[in-house]
């Protein structure tokens, strides 16, 4: 094929066609899109970055809503304070960034020791194969797998448990055995199956008739914000994400309905609801720079 425009061959390039193995629709929702969206220089990627790399010993004082960070500290120091010498220290915050009102402000602990992405990193291509093989977007595979437990295998306080945090019933509901003798969320491809599947049958026709809800009727699977509306679902439930959308008074649509759901507290969907797509994001920057793009320059 023969370009005489070089217009058209920047945007044949930038759609991936020269890469036989990647397609439009992958390129909606990969590393480099989300560059070209320059969504690494949003304040919550960029805090949520700074915390995978920040020792547990370590905390981020920063304005939850908007996570900018106004300081590091000890969190051992931070945790201890009396609740009243706190408050002053939490006015002075105020104070001497200009905050007329009294935005919250925490202290987030370093999480360098669970986002060690190099663990998780041989498992990652055989996840994304599972999926594939399952008729899933293998995106879905690699988002769980970064944030859910890149360290080890780990029970959350709520029950789940495996490489892409399954509860017991929906675990049963695809097949997996689950009693107190056996629990097969541990074995890596039978995890994978009930997960993509889970995306699959629940996750995306939900997303999508809550969308249809609040008046988004054109739908792309492959949108980048499509994908992490998804992932919500599969994070806090479908009944906790609809409570949330509920609350919010003018809904928008793509990136701007996601970046809402940062902001809303409501029902059971609260901060680490919130979180979970920017975590999303900001492991996808973080992986892409600790892994894959050192293995592009070993190669």
């Amino acid at each position: 094929m023969k370009f005489t425009s070089p217009l058209f061959l920047l945007a044949f390039l930038l759609m991936g066609f020269n890469n036989p193995n990647i397609t439009n629709a992958t390129y909606k929702s990969s590393v480099d899109y989300m560059y070209e969206l320059q969504l690494n220089q949003l304040p919550q990627v960029i805090f949520w970055r700074k915390i995978m790399n920040l020792h547990h010993d370590s905390c981020l004082v920063n304005i939850h809503k908007e996570r900018k960070i106004l300081t590091t500290a000890s969190y051992l120091n931070w945790t201890s304070l009396p609740i009243d010498i706190k408050a002053q220290v939490l006015d002075s915050f105020r104070r001497l960034n200009g905050y007329l009102d009294s935005p919250k402000i925490v202290g987030t602990q370093g999480k360098k020791f669970f986002y060690a992405f190099e663990k998780i990193a041989p498992k990652v291509p055989d996840g994304m194969k599972q999926f594939e093989l399952n008729g899933v977007d293998p995106w879905y595979a690699k988002a769980i797998l970064l944030i859910e437990s890149p360290n080890q295998l780990q029970k959350s306080t709520a029950g789940a448990y495996g490489p892409f945090q399954l509860m017991p019933y929906v675990a049963r509901q695809y097949g997996l055995k689950v009693n107190k003798y056996t629990d097969e969320r541990a074995n890596f491809n039978r995890s994978a199956y009930a997960a993509s599947q889970l995306i699959k049958n629940i996750c995306i026709p939900y997303a999508k008739s809550m969308l249809l809800e609040i008046g988004v009727e054109s739908i792309d699977e492959d949108d980048l914000w499509f994908k992490l509306f998804v992932m919500h679902v599969y994070n806090a439930g479908a009944g906790t994400l609809k409570t949330a959308l509920k609350s919010i008074p003018e809904p928008k649509k793509e990136m701007e309905l996601i970046t809402q759901l940062w902001q809303t507290n409501a029902g059971r969907f609260q901060s680490s609801s919130q979180n979970y797509s920017q975590l999303i994001l900001a492991a996808f920057f973080e992986y892409d720079d600790r892994i894959e793009r050192l293995n592009t320059s070993s190669n």
